[in-house]
C-alpha cells in the first residue's frame, strides 16, 4: 500500500540482499520475469509522436477564486515555525528522512516543495540554501537510466514520482535564470526521469513499485501522472498516449460509490487514494466529469476534517490530505469552501510545540513537509497547483 514507499517490498528485499542496487534495471527485470528495458543514455531516447497538451483553463478552480480569510496570522505563525523546524532537520548532505528509514529522495523532494510553496527557490529566499542543497541531493540520486533513487531505496517508483515532480517545479520556476549549470543538470535529470516513467508504464496504463512494466496500482500511478504534468507545465515534451492510458487506468479503478480502489481488480474504496484519483484526473485536464463529482462526494463524506480523524488513527492520513487539498482547490466552489477551513483548523490544532507534525509510520520530516504543503496552498506559488 502507500506506506510501502518507505518499507520493504518482496522484490526489493531480494535486490537488497544482492550486490546490485535497486536502480539496476536488469536485476529488477530478471526478478520480475520480463525482458529488461533498454534505456539509452540520450536525454531524449524515445520518439514522441503525440505530445500532451497544456491542461485547459479551469475557471472554477480556487486559483482565481480565493475565499475570504483564507490566510490568518495564526496560520502564518504555524507555517513560520514549521519551516524553521524543517530547515533545522536537514542533513549535511541536503537530504531529509528519519534515522530509522534512512535518507529519502521522496521526503527530500516533499520538504523542498514545502519551502518552494513559501516562494523559496534554489539560492533565493530565506530558505533558498535548503532548497539548493535538497536539489543537489536529488540530482546526486539521478542514475543513467533516469531513476531517481538511492541504492538502498525500496519501492523506488514512489520516490521517483515525487522527485520528478520536484524537479519539474524547480525547472518550471527557474527556467533560463540563476545558476545555468545547475539548471542544465536539472533539465537533463528531469528529461531522463520523464522518459523512464513513459518507458515503464504497464499494459493497463499504470505503474507500480519498480520501474518495469509488469504491474500497476493507483497510488504509484497517481505519483507518475502528477510528475508528468509538472514536466509538461515546465515545457518538456510528454507523450499524450502515456497520459491518456494512465487516465483510462485511473478511471477503471473507480468504484460505484465514487471512491477508488487500490488496483483494477475488485476491491474497496479508501479516501486517501480516492482524493489522489480525483487530483490525477484534474491534472490531466479533466474538470467537469461525473467521476470527479462522485469522487469529491465520497471524499467529503468519508474524511471531512474535524470529524475525529487525525494522523494517529487514520492510515495514510498525510498522503490523503496532500491530495485532498489539491482536489478541493482545483474543484473550487463549495468543495474548497468546505474543505479548506476544516483542514486548516485541524492542522493548526495538531502542530506540536516544536513546530512539527507527526506520522507514526514514516516520521516527522515527512509529516511536517506534507502539512506545510497543505497549509500553503492559498499562497499559490507552485505551478502544479495552478493548472
Amino acid at each position: 500500500m502507500i506506506i510501502a514507499a518507505l518499507t520493504v517490498a518482496a522484490m526489493s528485499q531480494q535486490l537488497a540482499s544482492s550486490p546490485q542496487p535497486v536502480a539496476d534495471f536488469a536485476a529488477i527485470s530478471r526478478l520480475a520475469g520480463v525482458a529488461p528495458l533498454a534505456v539509452p543514455r540520450s536525454p531524449f531516447p524515445f520518439p514522441q509522436p503525440e505530445v500532451a497538451d497544456e491542461a485547459p483553463a479551469n475557471q472554477d478552480s480556487a486559483q482565481n477564486n480565493p475565499l475570504q480569510n483564507e490566510m490568518s496570522p495564526e496560520l502564518d505563525r504555524a507555517v513560520t515555525r514549521g519551516l524553521a523546524r524543517l530547515a533545522a532537520t536537514q542533513r549535511p548532505d541536503g537530504s531529509w528522512g528519519e534515522p530509522q528509514f534512512g535518507r529519502s529522495v521522496a521526503v527530500t523532494a516533499l520538504a523542498c516543495l514545502a519551502f518552494m510553496a513559501d516562494g523559496n527557490l534554489p539560492g533565493r529566499g530565506v530558505y533558498g540554501e535548503q532548497v539548493q542543497k535538497g536539489l543537489e541531493y536529488v540530482l546526486s540520486a539521478s542514475t543513467e537510466s533516469g531513476l531517481l533513487a538511492t541504492d538502498t531505496a525500496n519501492s523506488p517508483m514512489y520516490g521517483h514520482g515525487f522527485a520528478t515532480l520536484f524537479l519539474g517545479e524547480v525547472y518550471g520556476m527557474t527556467q533560463g535564470g540563476g545558476d545555468t549549470e545547475l539548471a542544465d543538470r536539472t533539465h537533463r535529470a528531469l528529461v531522463r526521469a520523464v522518459r523512464l516513467i513513459e518507458a515503464s508504464q504497464n499494459n493497463e496504463g499504470g505503474w507500480r513499485y519498480n520501474p518495469v512494466p509488469v504491474d500497476a496500482d493507483t497510488s504509484v500511478t497517481i505519483c507518475q501522472i502528477m510528475a508528468l504534468r509538472s514536466a509538461r507545465n515546465a515545457g518538456l515534451e510528454v507523450s499524450k498516449t502515456v497520459v491518456d492510458r494512465a487516465v483510462e487506468y485511473i478511471r477503471a479503478c473507480q468504484n460505484a460509490d465514487g471512491g477508488f480502489r487500490y488496483q483494477s481488480i475488485q476491491g474497496p474504496s479508501a479516501w486517501p487514494r480516492s482524493a489522489a484519483g480525483i487530483a490525477s484526473l484534474q491534472y490531466a485536464g479533466i474538470y467537469k466529469d461525473r467521476a470527479i463529482d462522485s469522487g469529491l462526494r465520497y471524499v467529503k463524506n468519508s474524511a471531512l476534517p474535524g470529524r475525529g480523524g487525525d494522523a494517529n488513527n487514520m492510515i495514510h492520513y498525510w498522503y490523503g490530505q496532500y491530495y485532498a487539498v489539491q482536489a478541493m482547490f482545483l474543484a473550487g466552489g463549495d468543495a474548497w469552501a468546505t474543505w479548506w477551513p476544516a483542514i486548516k483548523d485541524e492542522l493548526l490544532t495538531s502542530q506540536s510545540p516544536m513546530g512539527t507534525w507527526s506520522d507514526q509510520g514514516i516520521g516527522e520530516d515527512y509529516a511536517t513537509a506534507m502539512a506545510l504543503i497543505v497549509l500553503q496552498m492559498p499562497k499559490r506559488y507552485l505551478p502544479i497547483f495552478q493548472k
